[in-house]
């Protein structure tokens, strides 16, 4: 009798290793089977998991994101632009500043200008009233009548 029982316990041993428990001599093929227990997941499964689905639903997020704040992100971008814009103008500016020749030159043309716009336009009553109406016409043109 001890050997019956040492054989059914290593046919139950190896009917659980393949997944199955099943005692002998008994008919499993009609019988349901459980899949195997799968093993839980650990932290880092859990929290790549939970990266992946924010990552697969991003496109989403940002569409509804762009069409709800349009005019501001629109109006941010602009001012950002602005100021990059400003800063790479001052760059330049300061960069051919310190070329020795073109300063001074610069100053003199500004100076030479300055000197001529004042001497036209300034100086006479009927030519300021002239600076007034193409200052009015520019105005009408770019903002409407």
């Amino acid at each position: 009798m001890e050997t019956a029982e040492q054989q059914q316990r290593e046919s139950v041993n190896a009917s659980f290793s393949q997944g199955t428990l099943a005692i002998e001599g008994t008919d499993t093929q009609n019988l349901p089977k459980l899949p195997p227990a799968s093993e839980p997941e650990s932290q880092w499964q859990q929290i790549s998991r939970q990266v992946s689905q924010v990552l697969e639903k991003l496109p989403e997020y940002l569409g509804s994101f762009f069409s709800s704040y349009k005019q501001p992100l629109t109006t941010v971008g602009l001012i950002l632009a602005a100021i990059v814009t400003a800063k790479i103008v001052l760059a330049v500016l300061d960069a051919i500043n310190d070329i020795p020749l073109l300063s001074p030159t610069f100053e003199l043309v500004g100076i030479s200008y300055g000197t001529w716009f004042i001497s036209r336009y300034l100086l006479k009553a009927s030519t300021r009233q002239e600076l007034a109406d193409e200052i009015q016409s520019l105005k009408n043109q770019f903002l409407g009548e």
